[in-house]
């Protein structure tokens, strides 16, 4: 066990020794602590911001760059050491490839962690100094969550959402060896899954409901009891079940049986 976390910590290394992770880092912290300062500068004095609703807004930009982000990570976990080379090195190590691949896994969602956290932080820390103290009822809530719980949870579905992006991303980079294309795909997948769920809803094609990206987005389900095309949260978890395994399988299936003596 101490050899492995010694992997994971030299995986670890790999990720914040570069540079591009700490500019990420910090354009994360800074968009954070400044949108909510823009939302109180740009309000109109009667127009007084709450913390929760200014926490909410800047949880929803700032999130969305933490996905690709992570994404970025992701792609070059595997492929990054097959660009430079450094894969047989890794691979001449007392340890076994899915050792080696659990390590760079576990590394990539460290990261998603950390870069959450940073973002949460000083998101809600400027939301505190910038915003008003009021609470106001959650309208139209049927479940009745109060407006730090729906933030939250809305957060929760948001890290869902990346975990899963990055899962993709992941296998790309172990399976095609490729940051770029990994990139590419991934992001590709962020920008273009509600175009998608649009032309193929599951509203008309009962097939569409079992495409995972039909359900990525699980805050539909914090109002209502059903998502697109009647689904159940139940149903939804595990679509995204399965094609959580099946990506992971993928990728531990090519990557030990890949031949990299070439």
């Amino acid at each position: 066990m101490g050899e492995f976390a010694a992997l994971i910590h030299n995986e670890n290394i790999k990720i914040f020794r570069r540079l591009r992770t700490w500019i990420m880092l910090f354009i994360l912290a800074l968009i954070s602590a400044l949108f909510p300062a823009l939302i109180h500068f740009t309000s109109n004095g009667n127009d007084v911001t709450g913390i929760w609703d200014s926490f909410q807004t800047t949880m929803a930009i700032a999130f969305f760059l933490n996905t690709i982000f992570t994404a970025l990570v992701a792609a070059d976990s595997v492929a990054g050491e097959f660009t430079w080379g450094t894969i047989k090195l890794l691979l001449i190590r007392p340890w076994s490839r899915s050792k080696i691949l659990l390590s760079k896994y576990l590394s990539m969602v460290i990261f998603s962690l950390i870069s959450t956290a940073v973002l949460i932080g000083f998101g809600y820390g400027s939301a505190l100094i910038f915003s008003s103290s009021a609470v106001e009822p959650l309208g139209g809530n049927v479940m009745s969550w109060s407006q730090g719980e729906y933030v939250f949870l809305l957060i929760l579905c948001s890290y869902i959402e990346l975990f899963l992006t990055a899962a993709i991303a992941f296998m790309i980079s172990s399976v095609f060896r490729s940051s770029g294309l990994a990139i590419v795909l991934s992001l590709s997948i962020m920008f273009t899954k509600d175009i998608f769920i649009a032309i193929f809803s599951p509203e008309r094609y009962e097939w569409a409901n079992y495409l995972i990206f039909a359900h990525m987005n699980l805050s539909n389900y914090l109002l209502t009891d059903t998502g697109p095309g009647g689904a159940t949260l139940g149903f939804a978890i595990a679509v995204l079940a399965v094609y959580y395994v099946i990506l992971m399988a993928v990728s531990w299936i090519v990557f030990r049986k890949r031949d990299v003596a070439a």
